[in-house]
C-alpha cells in the first residue's frame, strides 16, 4: 500500500471535561474510542494535564487517554491548604474517587514524577485494575533519589519554617524553566509556553503553600517503596520505561532498579531532560503503541 493510498488513522477531538470528586472539580482531558483500552495519564509537578496535550491526540486512535488535573493544579480546584489537606495519600484519593466515577474498570498507568506515588498508591488500592505500567521519571526506589532531594530530605527530617522557607526558590520561574532545560541538547525544541503555564499555577495566591505541604507530604512516599516493589513482583504489570536520562531530579539511577521486580519490562532511556515528552514526545508515543499492542493491551 503506498502513502497515497493508505488508510488515515482516525482522528478522536479531545475533550476538556470537569467533574466533581469529593467536594472538588476535577478537571480532565480524555480523548479516544469509549470501548478501547484505557490509559490514565498522571502528570508531575509544577506541571498538570496540560503535559501529555501532545501526546493524547497521538494516542487517541488506539487508546482512550484520559489526564486529570490534581487539586492545585492546572485547572481543577485550589481550596485553601488549611481546609484540605495537600498529602499524597489525599491526592491518591481524589484520583481514585475520579476513576471511580469514571467507571474505568480496567487501565494502563503512565506514572510520571509526582505521578508515580500517587500511581503506585492507587495501584496498592486497586492492583487488579492496573493492566500495564508506563514510567517517565517516576520513582519507586531508594536509588532514584540523589542530590536534588537532599534540601527537600533535610524539611523531612525537620519541618521547621526556616527549612521550609529553604524550598521557596523551587516555585520560582527560574526553577520552573530550569525544570524544563536542564538535560536538554536542542532547547529550541522547547515550547516556552510549557514553563509559562506552569509558573500562572505556581504563582496563584496560596499556592506556594500547597506546593510546600506537598513537598513535605512526599517524605510519605519512600516508606511505602516496599510496598510498591511488593506490588510489582506479585502482579508483574508488563511495564514500559521511557526515561530522561538526563534527568537531575529522578536521575536514571531510579530506573533501573525496576529490572529487580519485574519480568515483563522495556526500558528505553532518552537523551533529554525531565520532561521527556517534550523533546522525545512521537518516539514516546509510537512505544507505548507498540508495547501496549504487542502485550495485547
Amino acid at each position: 500500500m503506498t502513502a497515497a493510498n493508505a488508510s488515515p488513522r482516525e482522528v478522536f477531538p479531545v475533550h476538556y471535561k470537569t467533574v466533581r470528586i469529593k467536594e472538588q472539580d476535577v478537571f480532565y482531558r480524555e480523548a479516544g474510542s469509549q470501548s478501547a483500552p484505557v490509559i490514565l495519564l498522571l502528570h508531575g509537578f509544577p506541571t498538570s494535564s496540560n503535559m501529555f496535550r501532545n501526546l493524547i491526540p497521538r494516542l487517541a486512535p488506539s487508546f482512550r487517554v484520559i489526564a486529570p488535573d490534581y487539586p492545585g493544579f492546572g485547572m481543577s480546584s485550589m481550596p485553601d491548604h488549611t481546609s484540605f489537606a495537600y498529602t499524597f495519600e489525599n491526592l491518591t484519593n481524589i484520583v481514585e474517587g475520579f476513576v471511580t466515577t469514571l467507571g474505568l474498570s480496567k487501565y494502563s498507568l503512565y506514572v510520571m514524577d509526582y505521578g508515580a506515588p500517587i500511581g503506585y498508591r492507587l495501584a496498592l488500592r486497586q492492583p487488579d485494575r492496573v493492566q500495564a505500567l508506563i514510567v517517565q521519571n517516576g520513582n519507586a526506589y531508594d536509588e532514584g533519589l540523589l542530590k536534588f532531594w537532599d534540601p527537600i530530605k533535610a524539611y523531612w527530617a525537620s519541618p521547621t519554617q526556616a527549612n521550609r522557607e529553604a524550598l521557596y526558590f523551587l516555585v520560582e520561574q527560574k526553577a520552573t524553566q530550569w525544570q524544563y532545560e536542564n538535560g536538554v541538547a536542542d532547547k529550541t525544541l522547547l515550547d516556552p509556553t510549557t514553563w509559562i503555564v506552569d509558573q500562572v499555577g505556581l504563582d496563584r495566591a496560596g499556592n506556594r503553600d500547597i506546593q510546600m505541604d506537598l513537598f513535605l507530604s512526599y517524605g510519605t512516599n519512600v516508606p511505602l517503596y516496599p510496598d510498591f516493589q511488593a506490588f510489582f513482583r506479585k502482579y508483574q504489570p508488563p511495564t514500559l520505561i521511557v526515561w530522561g536520562k538526563n534527568d537531575f531530579i529522578f536521575p536514571p539511577e531510579g530506573a533501573a532498579p525496576y529490572s529487580r521486580d519485574l519480568k515483563i519490562l522495556e526500558t528505553h532511556l532518552l537523551d533529554t531532560g525531565h520532561f521527556a515528552l517534550e523533546t522525545h514526545g512521537e518516539e514516546i508515543g509510537s512505544r507505548i503503541e507498540g508495547f501496549l499492542t504487542k502485550q495485547k493491551l
